[in-house]
């Protein structure tokens, strides 16, 4: 039996924990359609906060600010998130982030990473960063040794983060996807057609794949 190819592109932002969420259950969902299908993921970019200064933000603060969310409502929604997470074999590090940056370089890089077959590892590598140990993905010199971690060349890494290589690539990205309707993520967009919205389980990514594969 011939695989069935199918394109998936996945906007999401390195600091939005539901994407974390929504691409494990998503891997999960592809790996029990095993063999039947050829999936091409393409990582898109997505900035939840887009104006955030260099520096960051306190995420309780920052989360107050754009929620209206309590420290109690947050940290409810923390756990929440967590317990999600291990259920698809992602561990979120309670109490590892105290802040929330800005995105833009780690999207350039992944862009680049795309072109090298190495943004998927990459994008797990960030999830990684700062889900579960709480870095900085807006930190260049983090950025470069995850490069080098999923078997990209530091040096030209270093050559895209200083040189602004690939910004308009990523707005004209960001731009095209908010003028289509995605205000929100993660979006798992299959075949350019069927839209997936938000951190699913691995059963309704499977439903939605299966019924997406018997109408080709």
């Amino acid at each position: 039996m011939t695989p069935t190819p199918i394109r998936i592109d996945f906007v999401s932002d390195v600091s939005c924990p539901w994407c974390a969420i929504g691409l494990n259950s998503l891997e999960l969902a592809l790996s029990r359609l095993g063999d039947s299908v050829q999936a091409q993921i393409h990582f898109q970019p997505f900035e939840l906060n887009p104006h955030m200064v260099p520096e960051g933000q306190d995420i309780t603060e920052h989360l107050r600010q754009k929620y209206g969310a309590s420290p109690a409502q947050q940290e409810q929604t923390r756990e929440m998130i967590r317990q999600r997470g291990a259920e698809v074999g992602f561990d979120f590090g309670m109490g590892m982030r105290s802040r929330i940056y800005n995105t833009f370089d780690a999207h350039r890089l992944l862009h680049w990473a795309g072109e090298h077959g190495r943004q998927r590892a990459l994008k797990k590598a960030l999830f990684e960063a700062y889900f579960t140990r709480g870095q900085d993905p807006s930190s260049r010199t983090l950025l470069v040794q995850l490069a080098g971690k999923v078997g990209l060349d530091e040096a030209e890494a270093v050559q895209v983060l200083s040189s602004g290589r690939y910004a308009q690539e990523v707005r004209d990205m960001e731009q095209f996807y908010h003028r289509n309707g995605i205000h929100s993520v993660p979006a798992v967009i299959i075949n350019e057609t069927h839209l997936i919205s938000g951190g699913q389980p691995p059963e309704a990514f499977e439903r939605a794949l299966r019924q997406i594969v018997s109408l080709k």
